[in-house]
């Protein structure tokens, strides 16, 4: 019974202790359990002098899906959706520059074109000649660009809560930031990290206190860099957004929006499946911002059902 008793508590009092004390090693331990469940490991690879760090799993002998993060993301917003993709893909899922385990060089420039730019050199240097390109956010737009200054360099484009167009009602993050003094995507403290989750999903998880000091640390680290990415971004879709473009897209086309996003409203929806020749969309009705990390499952089958038909 003893003996019974330990294998029982054993695991319980480990995974405590680790809690309270490695909270640090909890969260890794928690990352790599989930990578391994998608069939993905790190990998870095070199890319104009720039080490890059990136995610990558399935075959590689099938066709490729290049996976792009949103603002103050990284490789790892795509780790709960890889289970769903890996099986049928060879997934790639790096960090940009700025965020993640890249360079934080605060001299580059952050505008999306050199982002694209140096997506596109990224693909190359893996020896990717015509992947599907998706992107969430910040990294739809990046994806968008990707297809419209190099349209014979991807298969297909999937965007997910896209930023880079103006739809016909301003979201909530639009409003806040609109006289350019608050910035509602960076961390004050660790204490308004519970409003920016609650801001950037539907319906945001319980995240223990004794964890958050390790999920944030970045972000506060990095606070006034990425207040400063923000901004070049934000007035760069203010001032230049993409509408007029997307006709020119040639490569087909998906959309995935969150009925319930706050930072990039649904409205952007009609006005890229007007745009896009031949586009089709998908909205969620129960996610926000992030649907791959949201219902990972049910956007995964969205994304595999549209390519299955190219």
């Amino acid at each position: 019974m003893k003996i019974l008793l330990i294998l029982i508590f054993a695991p319980l009092i480990s995974l405590a202790l680790f809690y309270f004390l490695f909270p640090g090693r909890l969260v890794a331990i928690a990352r790599w359990l989930l990578r391994k469940r998608g069939g993905t490991v790190q990998k870095s690879v070199t890319v104009e002098g720039r080490a890059w760090p990136y995610l990558e799993g399935g075959d590689p002998a099938k066709p490729t899906l290049l996976l792009v993060h949103g603002f103050a993301g990284d490789k790892d917003n795509w780790s709960m959706i890889a289970p769903y993709l890996t099986r049928d893909y060879h997934v790639i899922a790096p960090d940009l520059p700025g965020f993640g385990e890249n360079e934080r060089n605060p001299d580059l420039a952050y505008d999306i074109a050199a982002q694209t730019a140096r997506l596109k050199a990224f693909a190359d240097a893996l020896g990717l000649s015509r992947p599907h390109v998706a992107g969430n956010s910040m990294g739809g737009w990046i994806a968008l660009r990707y297809a419209l200054d190099y349209p014979d360099g991807l298969a297909s484009l999937t965007l997910l809560n896209n930023a880079g167009v103006l739809g016909e009602h301003e979201s909530d993050l639009q409003k806040q930031a609109a006289n350019e003094d608050y910035n509602p995507l960076v961390l004050a403290n660790l204490e308004d990290a519970d409003r920016l989750v609650a801001m950037v999903v539907h319906k945001p998880p319980y995240i223990p206190a004794r964890l958050k000091p390790v999920l944030y640390a970045d972000g506060l680290k990095y606070r006034d860099q990425l207040d400063h990415i923000f901004w070049i971004i934000a007035n760069e879709g203010r001032d230049h957004p993409l509408n007029d473009r997307l006709g020119e897209v040639r490569a087909p086309t998906l959309i995935i929006w969150g009925r319930h996003d706050r930072l990039l409203d649904v409205s952007c929806v009609p006005v890229l499946e007007a745009g896009i020749p031949g586009s089709r969309s998908h909205i969620f009705e129960h996610v926000g911002h992030v649907p791959m990390v949201e219902d990972p499952k049910a956007t995964a089958a969205v994304m595999k059902g549209f390519l299955a038909k190219l």
